[in-house]
């Protein structure tokens, strides 16, 4: 996702109009998006009603879909323009999804591998809130941080389309979505870079089935699926057959960026929380703001924050121009996993025991922090792979060409 491409065709903002949008978004998250996570969070019908009064009222505030391409419906922000605000968006879990952002990853793969009917058939309804997709890669038996073990197959049907047969695990939104891009193997065997492909599948189609939720340390939001034959056209397999690991490479970039900048967003959320409650709270011993061990939390948070930011948006600045940023990616989201969970844990040691219960958002942003370590893959995956790509440079091999 470059800024210099053609996927937004949006006018280029200034930074003041950035700042301008930032602050709206801020508002817009903390009056009417927070005040109304409790319905959200509960999910059914209370949930979509919430959900939907709030797409009314960020339209009307013209604030929908700000990352999504303008000729599309969107806003039109370039992903430079967006991750200036996605931090105040992502305060919330919730605040992508309310403000219309939610499926930049799908419209972005979409856009760019999708055959001629996907784009015309599901673009501009998945970006006016229409329809929703999701994306199957992990699957129960494998180790999801191993695409080439892919078990799930897509069997090529003598007129081009495609059986498809599996299953996939810690799948966001598989209960509501109307597609959903799987992770197949469509050639070669396990374990071969080979033979992966990535298909589109409409889940209204028979054998396509949502087996159960699965509660992340309690919260609702992801789902196993299973597919037995289901028949997917010809025309919905993006890319060409095999380009699963380029196409599904991008989207992690992308996505793992777009998830550090959010929780970034969360962390903030979480510190103000621990300073409004150490400047108000007072004890026989005076307020907690003058306890010395209150300080190092507040200290320790406020590190954390401003060292995890810029090296998020280094990442940030490497994606919108095109460049390789693996390496980048790595280290910000190894970063801000770690940071979200130590500036909640700061937060609610300071709110004692009212940190633990209902009344704030921080136990829903400490288990947030936890995941992350583990989201879009584990600390340990990231820590080695970034090692191993800085310590190639460093090899006797690279040494004599230099």
């Amino acid at each position: 996702m470059t800024d210099s491409g053609t996927a937004h065709d949006g006018a280029a903002r200034t930074d003041a109009q950035v700042a301008e949008l930032r602050e709206k978004v801020d508002h817009f998250v903390c009056t009417e998006v927070i005040p109304s996570e409790a319905v959200l969070d509960a999910g059914g019908e209370g949930a979509t009603a919430a959900l939907a009064e709030l797409w009314v009222e960020a339209r009307a505030a013209g604030l929908w879909a700000l990352p999504l391409p303008a000729n599309l419906g969107g806003g039109g922000l370039t992903f430079r323009e967006y991750a200036a605000l996605a931090e105040a968006e992502g305060a919330s879990d919730h605040g992508p999804a309310s403000l219309g952002s939610a499926p930049l990853l799908d419209v972005t793969m979409l856009n760019r591998h999708g055959s001629a009917r996907v784009r015309e058939e599901y673009l501009k309804r998945l970006v006016a809130g229409e329809i929703r997709t999701c994306y199957a890669m992990t699957e129960p038996n494998v180790p999801g941080t191993d695409p080439l073990l892919t078990e799930t197959r897509g069997e090529a049907r003598p007129d081009g389309s495609w059986y498809v047969s599996g299953r996939k695990w810690f799948t966001s939104g598989a209960a509501g979505a109307d597609l959903v891009t799987v992770m197949a193997r469509t050639g070669g065997t396990a374990g071969d870079r080979v033979g992966l492909s990535l298909l589109l599948v409409p889940t209204g189609s028979p054998g396509f089935r949502v087996v159960r939720e699965l509660p992340v340390l309690g919260a609702a939001g992801q789902y196993e699926i299973e597919l037995d034959r289901v028949l997917v056209p010809a025309d919905h397999l993006l890319g060409e057959g095999g380009d699963a690991l380029a196409i599904a490479g991008e989207r992690l970039a992308l996505g793992r960026t777009l998830r550090c900048l959010r929780w970034l967003g969360q962390a903030q959320r979480a510190f103000d929380l621990m300073c409004e409650r150490a400047a108000t709270r007072s004890g026989s011993r005076g307020p907690l703001a003058d306890h010395q061990l209150v300080q190092q939390h507040v200290f320790d948070a406020l590190l954390a924050l401003r060292t995890t930011r810029p090296l998020v948006h280094e990442a940030v600045a490497l994606i919108a121009a095109g460049q390789d940023a693996r390496t980048e990616v790595g280290l910000a989201k190894v970063a801000a996993a770690r940071m979200l969970q130590q500036v909640t844990d700061s937060a609610i040691q300071v709110h004692g025991a009212a940190g633990l219960g209902p009344d704030t958002a921080l136990p829903s942003l400490f288990r947030g922090g936890r995941a992350a370590r583990i989201l879009d893959g584990p600390d340990e995956l990231h820590i080695t792979s970034v090692a191993r790509r800085v310590l190639r440079g460093y090899s006797p091999e690279s040494a004599t060409r230099g």
